[in-house]
């Protein structure tokens, strides 16, 4: 018997969470659900296709798998050609991946959500920091993306891990005061910087996810603290650095290019940082004008999936419209 292929499914996952939206071609969302993070770099190959394929069962709630026309996995840590070609081997047995699948970094979410523009460039702010940039005739700028190995500085690990950096130095006397220290004390609630770090040390604490300390310097920055404005500053640079390298590798610093830019730290819009990121670009690469994306990034995975069906302008603004009304998606920011 034909089962008539009617169905879209739509992946953003991160490292905190996973957002799978269930559509019908027409754009409207039949199913969502949510679930932890499935980034593999962050969680493990296994275990992020064990969370995406759990989350796929329930908002499919029992409907058959041959009626999706297409599934689009948009995540986080999937950077390497080697590390999309495993995920797409890891899920090929899955009865969901057996449909037309695209599995992809989440930076191509991010920029579908952000522009219609084939030449474009978005840029991440959320665990980690990366960027991609496309140009219309299909070629594009990534990045490796693994961490400071790979020369990468300012999501929000190494913003938490810039804040303990600088309390310790400012405790123990080999660099300035600054507020971050009370400030870190206060919220990890610790007798001392070292006592903390000796618990990182023989693992009483985690010191691989600091991430949650990151708000603490745009909060200290906003109260006028020197060391924290150039924590701030220094992220800002590496912001405009990311758009001008995908540019100029792409051979658009003549062209006017869309940067878009995301992620909790985005969303914030902390003033320091977008004064920063706006005089880099103003200075670097005129051409280029910055838009922060507060919409959800499942809703560029969604846009994404319905295009590669061929549906037309009416269902793409319909998924739109009802992904950026719906409280559910709201984002949290890290400030």
């Amino acid at each position: 018997m034909t089962v008539a292929a009617d169905l879209v499914i739509a992946v953003d996952g991160g490292g905190s969470k996973t957002d799978v939206v269930l559509l019908d071609l027409s754009g409207r969302m039949l199913g969502w659900q949510r679930g932890s993070g499935s980034s593999p770099q962050v969680e493990g190959l296994r275990n992020s296709v064990r969370v995406i394929d759990g989350l796929i069962d329930q908002v499919l709630e029992g409907r058959d798998p041959r009626r999706l026309a297409q599934v689009g996995v948009y995540l986080s840590g999937l950077d390497l050609d080697e590390e999309i070609q495993a995920f797409r081997a890891a899920i090929a047995h899955l009865p969901w991946a057996a449909r037309p699948t695209v599995a992809e970094n989440d930076l191509h979410a991010l920029l579908r959500a952000g522009t219609d523009s084939r030449n474009a460039v978005a840029v991440i702010c959320g665990t980690g920091m990366n960027a991609i940039g496309v140009r219309e005739d299909g070629a594009d700028v990534r990045f490796l993306a693994l961490g400071p190995l790979s020369g990468d500085w300012g999501g929000g690990t190494e913003l938490g891990a810039a804040a303990l950096w600088h309390a310790a130095r400012a405790e123990d006397g080999r660099g300035p005061w600054t507020e971050l220290l009370p400030l870190l004390l206060d919220a990890v609630d610790a007798p001392s910087v070292g006592a903390m770090i000796e618990d990182v040390h023989l693992g009483r604490r985690e010191g691989d996810r600091l991430g949650y300390l990151a708000p603490l310097v745009f909060r200290a920055a906003a109260d006028g603290d020197v060391v924290a404005q150039g924590v701030v500053r220094r992220q800002a640079d590496e912001v405009v650095a990311y758009a001008h390298a995908c540019i100029r590798r792409l051979g658009l610093l003549e062209v006017d290019v869309p940067i878009v830019f995301g992620g909790g730290v985005a969303r914030a819009r902390d003033p320091l940082l977008l004064s920063g990121i706006e005089e880099g670009i103003s200075m670097r690469i005129p051409r280029a004008s910055l838009t922060i994306v507060d919409s959800p990034p499942v809703l560029g995975a969604a846009l994404l999936a319905l295009e590669h069906v061929g549906v037309g302008p009416d269902a793409l603004a319909g998924v739109r419209a009802e992904l950026e009304s719906d409280e559910r998606f709201a984002q949290p920011v890290l400030l």
